[in-house]
């Protein structure tokens, strides 16, 4: 069977507000299996975004670990963050799951990434998934140098991300955050 190739997620925080997208495409190999795929979820009430890439299974079950360490530190995205990816370096069950998130609140946007690191973008811009190299330089240009708002950012970048990787679509879902 051949892996699942799929996303493209960005998050950027341009002029005191973040947005979130992702695309809608889920391949198996050469197959589309999916095109309207819903990457982006609402957690904590809705104040936390959290967009995620990778082995479905193994993004979803990170999901949940993210929105339990949400509550069990009030809603803090940088503290749920660390002690996610402490217990991913600690945990061998997380150690194998084969997936990477973007969390974003009013005040931090943050990576987690794949080896259980924490990354906070000084730029703003964060990107993961197939696409996300494409994305990730497209929102750089157009938050230096256009008058586009965040949503607007990641829309455009999110296009022209579906226009170079052909695991993303132009299907694409976009999140502020509240």
């Amino acid at each position: 069977m051949s892996p699942f190739r799929s996303t493209t997620i960005l998050a950027v925080r341009h002029n005191g507000v973040t947005a979130i997208g992702g695309d809608g495409q889920v391949t198996l190999g050469a197959v589309v299996m999916k095109g309207d795929a819903h990457k982006i979820r609402r957690l904590h009430g809705g104040k936390v975004l959290v967009g995620f890439a990778g082995a479905s299974a193994d993004a979803f079950a990170l999901l949940e670990r993210f929105e339990a360490k949400l509550k069990d530190f009030q809603g803090s995205v940088p503290r749920a963050a660390t002690e996610l990816a402490k217990d991913w370096r600690m945990d061998r069950s997380l150690r194998r799951l084969e997936a990477m998130m973007i969390a974003v609140d009013k005040d931090s946007l943050l990576l987690v990434s794949g080896t259980g690191d924490v990354i906070q973008p000084t730029d703003g811009v964060a990107a993961i998934g197939s696409g996300g190299p494409y994305a990730l330089a497209a929102a750089r240009a157009l938050a230096a140098h256009s008058n586009l708002g965040a949503k607007d950012i990641v829309l455009k970048s999110m296009e022209i991300a579906g226009d170079l990787c052909i695991y993303t679509n132009k299907n694409i879902e976009v999140e502020l955050v509240e």
